[in-house]
């Protein structure tokens, strides 16, 4: 079932075309990863499906309907919008920014129930948060905000969640962490769009890639339909090694958590 569906999506900023004709698909129960070089239009593609930008031309659905026109609150819940570098603007405690991603789901004053804190504790466990309950986010690492953030995001339960770069300032371990955790919230039903530069974790993880060049599509499809030597070379401007037999050996990610 398509969960989102963009059709000639156009975005002009500053006189600029950042977003040219491109279409996009997104199924429930997959993971798609956006890549492409600096400037692709990653982001501002990522912006538009979250409700945030309106495009200059094109149209966005979801399903049925016409996903702009939904009411917030309505949008909120079904997706989750997690922002590149995201930040909070007060001081709080990691589980209180935890819980505000239950706000959608609770009516004007209504305070979390006794199931939003189970979910609130399960998804603190499965993004490794449990000894930071207490800290004030502005207090953690880059790395550690990144994993609340995500936490906040998951516990809204969306349909779809949007990730901008959602492991550039983590550990290998944590990056394998969250990977998983999308991959599994994936097989749930859920369906993911991640922007990734790392194209060892968009082969491994992704269940089929979009690669953006100057704001179009030059491919899109499985990922060993989309990571070729040509499309490598035309995107990135790179070329296969010739020590590696195949881009699949250059992109095997053999690293697995030990804990």
């Amino acid at each position: 079932m398509n969960r989102l569906h963009g059709t000639n999506l156009t975005v002009t900023l500053g006189g600029a075309s950042i977003l040219k004709g491109v279409d996009f698909n997104l199924q429930a129960g997959e993971m798609l990863g956006l890549i492409g070089p600096n400037g692709a239009g990653k982001t501002t593609l990522l912006r538009v499906l979250a409700g945030l930008l309106k495009p200059r031309s094109g149209t966005l659905r979801w399903e049925e309907a016409d996903y702009l026109q939904l009411p917030a609150r309505e949008r909120a819940k079904r997706l989750s919008y997690l922002a590149q570098n995201g930040t909070a603007h007060w001081p709080m405690s990691v589980e209180r920014l935890v819980a505000l991603g239950r706000l959608p789901h609770l009516s004007d004053w209504q305070r979390p129930g006794e199931g939003d804190a189970i979910l609130i504790e399960q998804v603190m466990a499965e993004t490794d948060l449990g000894d930071f309950r207490t800290r004030q986010f502005n207090t953690l690492s880059g790395g550690e905000r990144s994993r609340v953030l995500l936490a906040r995001a998951l516990v809204a339960e969306p349909e779809v969640l949007l990730a901008d770069e959602p492991v550039a300032a983590l550990d290998l371990a944590h990056q394998i962490e969250v990977m998983s955790l999308l991959q599994c919230y994936c097989r749930k039903g859920g369906a993911v769009v991640v922007v990734l530069h790392d194209l060892r974790l968009a082969a491994h993880y992704c269940d089929r890639l979009m690669l953006l060049v100057g704001g179009e599509t030059l491919a899109e499809g499985s990922p060993g339909s989309v990571l070729t030597g040509e499309n490598m070379a035309r995107a990135f401007g790179v070329r296969l090694n010739r020590q590696a037999a195949s881009i699949a050996d250059t992109l095997k990610l053999p690293w697995e958590l030990s804990r």
